[in-house]
């Protein structure tokens, strides 16, 4: 296994390797919805992405906060990530969209009309390819 999913600080740095994930969100009439998004990470392993405000994946979150986030998508090691989304603003929302710049230079996750959103993972697994046979993990965080 390549990747300890307890291992906070891996995530983190998976995460950022990848630079992209896809978010599920769910309608208020319960549909699947899933979205390719920028994704960076702070250092506990919180992902953190951007979006237009107006989008649906924005408004899916205000009304149910649960995501999956699946991230590694080319390669021989994935990572799925549980949690709540929350749609960040005042401080907080200048704190991460700055940590977001930070990762993917020439983003507009701090222009008008963007939303910030954090995902705190609750659960992490770990689907491994690379060594042949699949190798899967889970933690709760």
């Amino acid at each position: 296994m390549t990747l300890d999913p307890s291992d906070r600080a891996a995530v983190a740095a998976f995460i950022r390797s990848e630079a992209r994930a896809v978010v599920a969100t769910v309608t208020d009439q319960g549909a699947p919805e899933a979205a390719l998004v920028g994704a960076a990470a702070l250092d506990d392993g919180t992902l953190v992405f951007d979006a237009p405000a107006h989008t649906r994946k924005i408004a899916n979150m205000q009304g149910h906060a649960r995501v999956a986030v699946v991230v590694g998508l080319c390669r021989d090691v994935s990572l799925q990530l549980e949690g709540d989304a929350i749609v960040t603003d005042g401080a907080e929302r200048d704190r991460l969209g700055a940590a977001y710049n930070a990762q993917l230079p020439g983003s507009r996750a701090l222009d008008a009309g963007f939303a910030v959103v954090a995902v705190r993972p609750d659960w992490v697994r770990v689907y491994d390819v690379s060594g042949g046979a699949a190798q899967v993990a889970e933690a709760a965080w």
